[in-house]
C-alpha cells in the first residue's frame, strides 16, 4: 500500500475515534434506573479525558421499546425516558464546545406498529399510507405469502384480520418494515435525517442498512446448506431476496445525498456481510456509505494468523476511495473481555486503537466490562425471549456503566433495568483512571499517543509478521514509523524488527518496561503488546 492511498483526507473521521453509548446503560440523573441524555451530559468530561471524537448514541426516539428504541413511534422527538429535545441541543452544543461530534442512530428499516404512518396504513386497503408498509395478500392455502423468515424467529409475516392482508416485519411483529420503493417514504426519511443535521447532528449510523429494500418479486429464500440443528433458527434459509439487493444501493445514495447537502457529515452502515459483498456498500466517492461498519474483529477467532489475513483481505478489497474501520464490540455481541479474556482485552485495546482506519470503542470496554451473566428470570432482551437457550441474548452486553463503588456502581441511586457485575467496588472508572496500569488507563494513554502521531492516525500499514500466536505490522507517515507488536498467547514470543532497525519501546500493555531500547527484535511476555518507534 503506498503512502498516497494511507493518507487520511481532512474528513475529521478518519482521523478520529468513535465511541458508542447504549444510552440505557450509561448514567441516570433521574433515579428511574435507566440511562438518560442529561446522564451523557454529564459524563461528557470523562469522555474528553478518554480522547474520543465522537460520540454515536443509540436510539432515544419516543417508543414503547419492544426491542429497546428500536421501534420508533416519531422520529422528531426525544422519548421522555431518556429527556426532552432541549435536552438533545444541550447535549449536542456542550459535546461541540469540548470538540466531540454527536452521531444519531437512524432506524429506517422498519418503524413501530404504534408509529401513525403504520396505523393509518393498518386501517384500511385504501389508505394513503398503505403502500408505506409491505403488504401482501395470503398464499393460497391462507397462509403467509412466502418462506421468509423473522430474525427473532418465526414466520416474518403477520396476518391483520381486518384487513385481510399480512405484512412484513424483519424482525417483530411490533415493527413493519417500510416499503422503500414507495418515493414518499424515502422522501419522509430523508426529511427526518435534514431535521436532526439541522440541529447540529453531525452524522448517522443507520441501523440494518443491507435489509432496506426486499425483492419486488417476493420470491421464497433458497435454503442454506450450512444450517444445521441447534443453529439459530433464522439461519435456515439463505437471506438471498430479503437483504442485500441491488437496489438498497440507489437507495443509500439518495441517503448520501442528503448528507452531502451539509458540510463534512458522516454516514455509517450497519452492514452483516461477506468482505466482498461489505465494500460494495462504499459505493462510489459520491454515493455510498463513508464507513460500512467492519465487523470482522468481533466474530473472527483470536489467532494472530486468521487477523491478519483479515487485515490484508480487506485492505485489498476496498475501493480506491474506501476508508477502512474497526469494531471490537457492540450492543448485539459478546463484549470483547467475555471472548478474549481480561489480558487478551489489553491486547484487543492496542490492536483495534493503531490499526488504519477509523475505530469504534463500544461503551465499557475501555474498563474491561466482561458483561454479566442475565437469568432468564431477568432477560430484558425481546431475542433471548423469543428464542431462549440458543446464545442470542444480547442483555449481557448491555448492563451499566460501572462509575464507583457506590450501590449500583454509581450508575443510578435505585435498581438498573440491568444488573452491574459483582466486582464493580472494585472495577469502576473512579478506581480505574486513579491506576496507571488499569486498562481504562491503557485506552487513554495509546488514544493520546494515536492523536499525537500521525503514523498511527493516518499512516500506511504494512504487516511484518504473523503466527497463531503474533502479530506485528508496521505503521508509517513521512520518516515517523512506529512497530506494533502483539502476543495473542500466554506464553512469551519473541518479534523481529523490520530491517534490524533500532527501537525504543513507547507505549506498552505492561508499564514497566516503556523507554527500553531494544536490538533486531522485542520479546513479549504473555498477553503482552507494545508500541515501538523504530528509526529513533
Amino acid at each position: 500500500m503506498t503512502d498516497a492511498m494511507s493518507r487520511a483526507g481532512a474528513h475529521w473521521w478518519q482521523r478520529g475515534i468513535i465511541y458508542q453509548i447504549y444510552p440505557r446503560s450509561f448514567y441516570d440523573t433521574n433515579g428511574d434506573g435507566v440511562g438518560d441524555l442529561p446522564g451523557i451530559l454529564v459524563k461528557l468530561d470523562y469522555l474528553a479525558w478518554l480522547g474520543i471524537d465522537a460520540i454515536w448514541i443509540s436510539p432515544v426516539y419516543p417508543s414503547p421499546m419492544a426491542d429497546f428504541g428500536y421501534d420508533i413511534t416519531d422520529y422528531t422527538d426525544i422519548d421522555p425516558l431518556f429527556g426532552t429535545l432541549k435536552d438533545f441541543d444541550q447535549l449536542v452544543s456542550s459535546a461541540h464546545q469540548l470538540g466531540i461530534k454527536v452521531i444519531m442512530d437512524l432506524v429506517p428499516n422498519h418503524t413501530s406498529d404504534q408509529h401513525p404512518w403504520f396505523v393509518s396504513s393498518r386501517a384500511s386497503r385504501e389508505s394513503p399510507k398503505r403502500d408505506w408498509y409491505i403488504w401482501k395478500d395470503p398464499a393460497p392455502d391462507g397462509g403467509p405469502p412466502n418462506n421468509w423468515l423473522s430474525n427473532f424467529g418465526g414466520s416474518a409475516w403477520t396476518f391483520d384480520p381486518h384487513t385481510r392482508q399480512y405484512y412484513y416485519h424483519a424482525y417483530l411483529k411490533e415493527q413493519p418494515d417500510l416499503n422503500w420503493r414507495n418515493p414518499d417514504v424515502r422522501a419522509a426519511i430523508h426529511s427526518v435525517m435534514r431535521f436532526w443535521l439541522n440541529r447540529g447532528v453531525d452524522g448517522f449510523r443507520v441501523d440494518v442498512i443491507w435489509h432496506l429494500i426486499k425483492d419486488a418479486e417476493f420470491r421464497h429464500n433458497p435454503p442454506n446448506p450450512e444450517y444445521s440443528a441447534g443453529d439459530w433458527p433464522y439461519r435456515q434459509l439463505l437471506a438471498t431476496y430479503t437483504t442485500d439487493r441491488p437496489e438498497v444501493h440507489d437507495i443509500i445514495g439518495g441517503m448520501r445525498a442528503v448528507m452531502d447537502e451539509y458540510d463534512d457529515r458522516l454516514m455509517i452502515g450497519e452492514i452483516y456481510l461477506p468482505l466482498e459483498r461489505l465494500v460494495t456498500y462504499y459505493g462510489t466517492a459520491e454515493s455510498g456509505c463513508h464507513l460500512p461498519f467492519n465487523f470482522q474483529l468481533i466474530s473472527l477467532p483470536w489467532n494472530a494468523a486468521v487477523i491478519s489475513a483479515a487485515i490484508e483481505a480487506y485492505e485489498a478489497a476496498l475501493p480506491p476511495h474506501g476508508w477502512p474501520n474497526w469494531v471490537l464490540g457492540n450492543h448485539d455481541k459478546l463484549r470483547i473481555a467475555a471472548r478474549v479474556g481480561q489480558g487478551q482485552a489489553r491486547v484487543a485495546a492496542m490492536l483495534l486503537l493503531t490499526l488504519r482506519g477509523t475505530p469504534t470503542i463500544y461503551y465499557g470496554d475501555e474498563l474491561g466490562l466482561a458483561g454479566v451473566p442475565i437469568s432468564s428470570e431477568l432477560a430484558q432482551d425481546p431475542w433471548e425471549q423469543r428464542q431462549p437457550g440458543l446464545g442470542l441474548g444480547r442483555d449481557p452486553s448491555r448492563t451499566p456503566m460501572q462509575w464507583d463503588a457506590t450501590p449500583h456502581a454509581g450508575f443510578s441511586t435505585r435498581q438498573p433495568w440491568l444488573p452491574v457485575t459483582p466486582d464493580y467496588q472494585i472495577l469502576n472508572v473512579a478506581i480505574a483512571q486513579a491506576n496507571p496500569d488499569s486498562v481504562l488507563t491503557l485506552y487513554q494513554r495509546i488514544i493520546a499517543l494515536r492523536r499525537a502521531e500521525p503514523a498511527l492516525h493516518a499512516g500506511c500499514y504494512r504487516l511484518v509478521c504473523a503466527t497463531n500466536d503474533m502479530l506485528a505490522y508496521t505503521r508509517q507517515a513521512g520518516t515517523r514509523r512506529f512497530l506494533v507488536a502483539l502476543n495473542l498467547s500466554e506464553k512469551p514470543v519473541q518479534v523481529p524488527f523490520p530491517a534490524l532497525s533500532p527501537a525504543r519501546i513507547v507505549l506498552s500493555t505492561h508499564l514497566d518496561r516503556e523507554g527500553d531500547a531494544c536490538e533486531r527484535s522485542i520479546d513479549l511476555r504473555a498477553e503482552e503488546g507494545a508500541i515501538c518507534a523504530l528509526d529513533e
